[in-house]
């Protein structure tokens, strides 16, 4: 089923709501990458992964925040992007994501509200309808676009997350501070 605007099912919290959050929680099939997976000759599992939404977590980290992958799926390159990018909580190969989510809260000593993630597909929503801002990629399933605050503009491995991640830093009043780092000085 094509779809031009996809449109969330929840109202978009207030910048209040939004300037609260402290750690993003991302799925990494479908949201950091493009859904596809790879194999070449040797079995080897290949995953493409956008340098915007690289940017966008280092910008995050810069300004504070914290970061963690969530996702049914695994292996050794979701595990090499995540010490690259500086993803500190990185839970693999786990198909009960709510479950995974309350261990992850309790970990990080944290309140739901506090958390934003990013989800496409029906595992991720006992995650998205606990979270502060629940966001999606214009590929999600049906049921996620009822589920979610916020649909991103980018596609799913082509700067969604980085797009987030924008929302945030503007709640926070903190984009100002990222662009001043690129002025010609």
């Amino acid at each position: 089923m094509s779809r031009s605007h996809p449109v969330p099912g929840r109202p978009r919290p207030a910048d209040s709501v939004l300037a609260a959050i402290e750690f993003l929680l991302l799925d990494v099939d479908g949201v950091l990458t493009d859904g596809r997976i790879w194999f070449d000759a040797a079995g080897t599992e290949i995953k493409t992964f956008h340098v915007h939404d690289a940017a966008g977590l280092a910008h995050w980290h810069r300004l504070g925040g914290r970061t963690g992958f969530l996702s049914g799926r695994g292996g050794e390159v979701v595990e090499r992007r995540a010490r690259e990018l500086g993803v500190t909580e990185v839970v693999l190969k786990r198909l009960d994501k709510g479950v995974a989510f309350r261990e992850i809260l309790a970990r990080q000593h944290l309140d739901p509200a506090r958390v934003a993630y990013v989800g496409d597909d029906l595992i991720d929503l006992p995650v998205l309808q606990k979270v502060g801002f629940a966001a999606t990629v214009p590929e999600a399933r049906d049921e996620v676009f009822a589920a979610v605050h916020h649909v991103t503009q980018r596609s799913a491995g082509f700067g969604a997350v980085r797009d987030v991640i924008e929302q945030l830093l503007h709640a926070r009043g903190l984009w100002p501070d990222v662009l001043r780092r690129y002025e010609a000085s």
